[in-house]
């Protein structure tokens, strides 16, 4: 890769034009073709970083039960998702209003939260089934429906000037606390739509809910979308453009007592729910919501439960070794490391590096590695979809990568 006048020619590269993949193939006959596949084969994983020293965990972090206004009880809520989803993690999100006609979360002594917490340390256990403690609240005009979630089993609920609304001081105090973490959903209905385009960037949400059941909120009339409204500016790349930095998390938003199952009665996209992946050092509440604060997080459709995989998906995205979520500065050679791996149940149909909103390499591979020389903006926004053979989709939470100076 040292050709003096590749950045004249190219903006992206792989390692199968470097100098030594050229020597080979340009070695003559005196080796077997078969030895010298190898030999290239070689030279391309050499430029293949280390294992991950993370592990990749999968939850559900958006669900309701009676004490709001879903059907399942807690207990069969996160059994359901331990036992029969097989989920690493999970968090409960009733809404605080309790169900129109019911108490609040807040009433009663004890009162609905006072469970909640008290359910979600019962069914905590780390290295094998972690909890987070959640709920969502309305927080009118800025996100209709937003999801907040505690570092701490025992968090108190936040409550404002007035229940359901949230003024802009109210918001920034959440956003400031960094015991917790703040996800709206359901950002692009006309009824409960955020206006990313509207609302200033240190306003925005460290995370969006991409996916729940059918509803992707990736870009309006994207494949895996299917409400009954949406209205421009409260999809995830309209935040993007703004230069807001939004990753992502998934979330089936059940109410049934389906949480983390396949519904094939919904059909497509609407019987995949959605799930978030996270790359942390251990099944724990402290490490997942660590990998959480630091957005190195992907969210997916999960299949089946079945399988090697148990229809998850394995995302590992990384440039110049940094994972996902962070931001990093260009080298001053100006190369940049692009890699990703993808592992499923199912073949991997396509996976399309998306630069600065837009559609920059798509390939049918489950893994490679790409160069990338052009520096577009002061900060660039790359993130990984991912497009499965049955129709699932994932995506990444993004890096962002500004010019040496701009750090």
């Amino acid at each position: 890769m040292n050709h003096p006048d590749k950045k004249i020619a190219k903006r992206y590269d792989t390692p199968g034009r470097c100098a030594k993949f050229t020597d080979i193939v340009y070695s003559g006959a005196s080796q077997s073709p078969e030895v010298l596949w190898e030999q290239i084969a070689h030279t391309r994983r050499s430029f293949d970083p280390p294992a991950p020293e993370l592990k990749p965990f999968v939850g559900e972090m958006h669900g309701h039960t009676d004490l709001s206004d879903g059907k399942p009880d807690i207990d069969t809520y996160f059994r359901n998702l331990r036992d029969i989803a097989r989920l690493d993690f999970a968090a409960l999100t009733d809404h605080d209003h309790g169900g129109v006609g019911k108490p609040e979360l807040w009433v009663g002594d004890p009162s609905k939260w006072d469970l909640i917490r008290q359910k979600v340390r019962e069914y905590c256990v780390p290295g094998k089934f972690s909890t987070i403690l959640a709920y969502e609240r309305d927080s009118y005009p800025f996100y209709n429906n937003l999801v907040l979630y505690f570092a701490d089993h025992s968090a108190e609920l936040i409550r404002g000037e007035r229940d359901g609304e949230l003024t802009e001081a109210e918001l920034r105090a959440i956003l400031a606390r960094e015991d917790v973490i703040a996800v709206p959903h359901d950002t692009y209905s006309l009824s409960s739509n955020t206006d990313f385009t509207a609302i200033p960037n240190d306003l925005i949400t460290p995370f969006i809910e991409i996916i729940s059941r059918g509803d992707a909120a990736e870009y309006m009339d994207n494949p895996a979308f299917s409400p009954s409204s949406c209205c421009d500016g409260g999809f995830w790349q309209d935040a993007l453009r703004k230069g807001a930095h939004v990753g992502v998390i998934g979330g089936s938003d059940d109410h049934s007592g389906h949480g983390g199952q396949v519904l094939e009665s919904k059909g497509y996209p609407d019987m995949y729910p959605g799930v978030t992946g996270v790359w942390a050092e251990e099944n724990t509440p402290a490490a997942i919501f660590a990998a959480l604060r630091a957005r190195r997080t992907y969210a997916f459709m999960l299949g089946k439960p079945d399988g090697a995989m148990g229809g998850r998906m394995e995302i590992d995205f990384r440039i110049n070794g940094h994972w996902m979520g962070q931001t990093i500065a260009r080298p001053t050679d100006g190369t940049l490391a692009i890699w990703f791996s993808v592992a499923a149940d199912t073949r991997v149909k396509r996976v399309t590096l998306v630069k600065n909103c837009k559609n920059y390499i798509s390939l049918r591979a489950s893994a490679d590695l790409i160069f990338d020389y052009d520096q577009q903006t002061p900060e660039d926004c790359f993130y990984l979809r991912v497009e499965l053979a049955d129709g699932r989709f994932g995506w990444t939470s993004p890096i962002w990568v500004t010019l040496a100076s701009a750090v």
